[in-house]
């Protein structure tokens, strides 16, 4: 029987076809990753839309209470300045008044100094975004709850 002389295969990925995916896996991740922050921080964002709402209720039902918005005496507290800022942390929002609330009026605030955004709403449901980070807009008459939103 005759041996016949084979040659090995080489086996494996060449240089240029490692450096081919790894060209791609960088196109994706570049495209990728922007997009999955953006979802993660609107899902934040609820955190701060939805503690306003709360907070608003909560206003109203102590202006029900004592037919107004400001501190009654030294036993009743508006809820946007009671409590302590654990109590009223939701997520990562502050929730808390802006100014001091007075008889008919008030503005409630939602700040995140880390993910740098305030919104904020008053006793007549004005909505306001007064700081917004770079690439996302501010508006006077909206929540901007969107990268690209414009105020509406």
């Amino acid at each position: 029987m005759a041996l016949r002389n084979r040659t090995p295969r080489a086996r494996g990925f060449t240089l240029i076809e490692v450096m081919i995916v790894v060209a791609i896996i960088g196109i994706l991740t570049a495209i990728a990753l922007p997009s999955y922050r953006d979802y993660v921080l609107r899902g934040q964002l609820v955190d701060a839309t939805n503690g306003l709402a709360v907070m608003q209720a909560n206003m109203e039902r102590y202006f029900q209470d004592n037919r107004t918005y400001a501190t009654v005496g030294s036993t009743a507290t508006p809820p946007c300045q009671a409590d302590t800022d654990a109590k009223r942390t939701v997520g990562k929002f502050l929730l808390s008044c802006d100014g001091t609330p007075t008889g008919t009026t008030y503005t409630l605030q939602a700040v995140s100094s880390s993910l740098g955004f305030t919104f904020k709403i008053d006793q007549a449901s004005t909505r306001s975004t007064t700081q917004a980070p770079t690439g996302w807009g501010t508006c006077t008459s909206a929540w901007i709850l969107k990268r690209g939103q414009t105020c509406s």
